[in-house]
């Protein structure tokens, strides 16, 4: 295993090395995520560097959400480091990272808003204010619209799934034949499939809401910033 590590280029172990360092982190300063998370733009506790530092934290209540992203970035990443070079894939991993913060910024602006025009500007102010402590305690509103409103306005994002997601969109463009073998099914399944079927199962549960917790529509933001940027790179003319 150490060999199979020291093998991975660069930029890759190194984003492996300070998502797993974070990660000790917050587990021995658990206010961290609070400091570093992405809070939504209306939010008091919002502030600007969040937009990158979200990308490097994750839940600290267990290792499934960090295991399963980085073991996405330890098969992918290396391959797609070497197709771009380290300094391209440097950028592609931050920027598909940043659309995947936009698109989900953006959604759940645009539905605290709506959610906003049955409330008064008092309501709003005391979810916006009061709130986050109501779900620290494991509790929300009674009343519905101040119960969505406050999951909307006081629940961070956190992980590197949207750059992630991104990684798996220019896998899928740059190797569309390639045979990824899946777990669960256990079915081989051509990596074009894989990213339009994955794409696909995001889009179905973020419009639903089928499985709340889960930042869907980050998902989707980083993947389709991805093809954005290499659609962008080829018309350009920039080899792979």
């Amino acid at each position: 295993m150490q060999q199979q590590f020291s093998r991975i280029p660069e930029i890759t172990k190194n984003l492996i090395i300070i998502n797993l360092l974070m990660f000790l982190a917050t587990m021995a300063i658990p206010s961290l995520t609070h400091h570093l998370a992405l809070y939504p733009l209306m939010s008091e506790h919002f502030q600007p560097y969040q937009i990158v530092s979200h990308m490097f934290m994750h839940d600290n209540g267990g290792i499934g959400h960090i295991f399963f992203n980085m073991f996405a970035l330890f098969m992918f990443g290396g391959e797609i480091e070497r197709a771009f070079g380290p300094k391209k894939f440097l950028f592609y991993y931050l920027m598909t990272g940043l659309g995947a913060a936009f698109l989900h910024s953006t959604i759940h602006y645009l539905e605290a808003y709506q959610v906003m025009q049955n409330l008064n500007i008092d309501a709003v102010n005391m979810v916006l204010t009061e709130g986050r402590g109501a779900i620290l305690n494991g509790q929300n509103y009674t009343n519905p619209d101040f119960a969505k409103l406050n999951l909307l306005v006081n629940i961070p994002v956190v992980g590197a799934s949207g750059a992630v997601y991104g990684l798996l969109a220019a896998f899928g463009l740059l190797y569309p034949n390639r045979v990824i073998y899946l777990i669960l099914p256990p079915i081989p399944l051509k990596a074009k499939f894989f990213v339009l079927i994955f794409g696909v199962i995001e889009l179905f549960l973020g419009i639903s809401n089928a499985q709340t917790g889960i930042a869907h529509f980050a998902h989707l933001g980083g993947a389709i910033f991805g093809v954005i940027i290499i659609v962008f790179w080829r018309k350009q003319g920039s080899r792979f």
